[in-house]
């Protein structure tokens, strides 16, 4: 149909002298239409419909609203995922123009197009940080960071959120992308990060532990030159949908909890992702990993151990060890004896070994907690203390009338009449 707009074009060619054919040619319509708007003289007027035959009626426009009010953030694909769930029968555009007209449009068209970087099946794979700490303090989740990572040719990508960005959380979540995808690519590009490397002029040096982490996956893990973000676009773009779409759905339904993000983010992922054809592809994901992952390299037979581990000495006197400002107790028979600490990411528990030999496991206190004992290594301590040959007056220390800071122990007071206290003190 044609538009008040081009009513005007057409009025503007007649009166010029155009006939009939030569202006619909020019404006691309057939002449019986031109030549029924001429005689009309105007555009029929718009059709209204009836509020009951909307697509988006009276129900669905005040849900819109509500949604828009709760999250004014909300984008119109949120918008249509939430609203088909609760029985929406219309299409996308349908609500992508409802949304539009109540805020405006959200994007301008960009000031140059920009060529994407071709990558075969198996060459590549990009992986990142994004700062999700405003998301993390909406929900009471205090620091919240979300590693993403992205098969450069299938576009299958994996979300994973923790609370830290250090050098044992990159590493763990590309292991984890690797076994996810069902192998290694033969890069891994990232940017300049400062747990991975250090920068040395325009060179970029990676740990040691980065390196070893490499060859065991044969990867080359390759960074980005400085100011050379777009080289990595391909994680950079899917981090927009990570803020704009699912948190953003999400603060309509807080998470309790890091654990509960990260399964709502691969409900998520496979559900709004991987199964729908590729903007760019134009096939699915999940389709296009499944001849991607064989021509990639294989897993490697052991898994690469991303917990933290300290060498820590146990106290000569007291069975207890030092990890990160709490002090947690071992059996008596590792006094003095050189121990390992382990604590692996996401668990929550302090794992100490003597001689290769798990000897005592104990839940991670907050920094300041004091002491942490198992009642086990508390008993030991104490029968081997009481069974020492000590003097009277240091025996008078040890088994006084008093409670521990576990409690539920009394010792009954010393009959000092037994001992020689003249002789002890000379």
């Amino acid at each position: 149909m044609l538009t008040q707009e081009e009513y005007m074009d057409v009025l503007k060619l007649h009166h010029q002298g155009f006939t009939i054919a030569e202006i619909a040619d020019e404006l691309g319509y057939h002449p019986a239409t031109i030549a029924r708007w001429i005689k009309e003289g105007g555009p029929p007027p718009s059709r209204e419909l009836d509020r009951s035959e909307l697509v988006i009626d009276d129900f669905w426009s005040k849900r819109v609203d509500a949604l828009l009010e709760a999250n004014p953030r909300l984008l119109a694909t949120s918008v249509f995922e939430i609203i088909v769930a609760e029985g929406f029968q219309g299409s996308y555009p349908t609500v992508s123009r409802h949304v539009r007209a109540l805020r405006g449009p959200r994007f301008s068209r960009a000031e140059k197009a920009s060529v994407p970087i071709e990558t075969a099946p198996g060459e590549e794979c990009q992986f990142d940080w994004s700062d999700c700490c405003d998301f993390g303090e909406l929900f009471g989740l205090g620091e919240l960071h979300c590693f993403g990572a992205i098969l450069c040719w299938s576009r299958w990508r994996k979300w994973w959120f923790a609370s830290s960005i250090d050098q044992h959380h990159t590493l763990e979540g590309l292991a984890s992308f690797y076994e996810a995808a069902g192998g290694v690519p033969y890069f891994s590009r990232t940017d300049r990060m400062g747990g991975l490397g250090s920068s040395r002029g325009r060179r970029f040096v990676l740990h040691p532990a980065v390196l070893d982490f490499a060859r065991l996956h044969g990867t080359a893990i390759v960074v980005c030159k400085a100011r050379d973000a777009k080289r990595k676009g391909k994680i950079e773009r899917p981090f927009r949908d990570l803020k704009e779409s699912f948190l953003e759905e999400l603060v309509l339904d807080p998470p309790t909890s890091v654990s509960e993000i990260n399964t709502r983010g691969e409900a998520f992922l496979a559900g709004r992702v991987h199964n729908r054809p590729h903007r760019t592809t134009g096939v699915p994901p999940i389709e296009r990993l499944a001849l991607e992952a064989p021509m990639m390299a294989v897993l490697p037979r052991v898994r690469f151990d991303a917990a933290y581990t300290k060498v820590r000495r146990v106290h000569p006197v007291l069975p207890l060890v030092e990890w990160r400002g709490v002090s947690y107790s071992v059996p008596p028979v590792a006094l003095g004896q050189t121990v390992e600490c382990r604590a692996a990411l996401g668990e929550g528990l302090l794992e100490i070994r003597l001689a290769g030999r798990t000897i005592a496991v104990h839940h991670i206190a907050l920094k300041g907690s004091g002491q942490i004992w198992d009642p086990e290594h508390r008993r030991a301590a104490e029968a081997q203390a009481l069974g020492r040959p000590v003097s009277a007056a240091r025996r008078l220390r040890l088994v006084g009338d008093k409670q521990g800071p576990a409690g539920d122990y009394k010792v009954e007071a010393v009959d000092l009449s037994l001992y020689d206290l003249d002789r002890e003190q000379r």
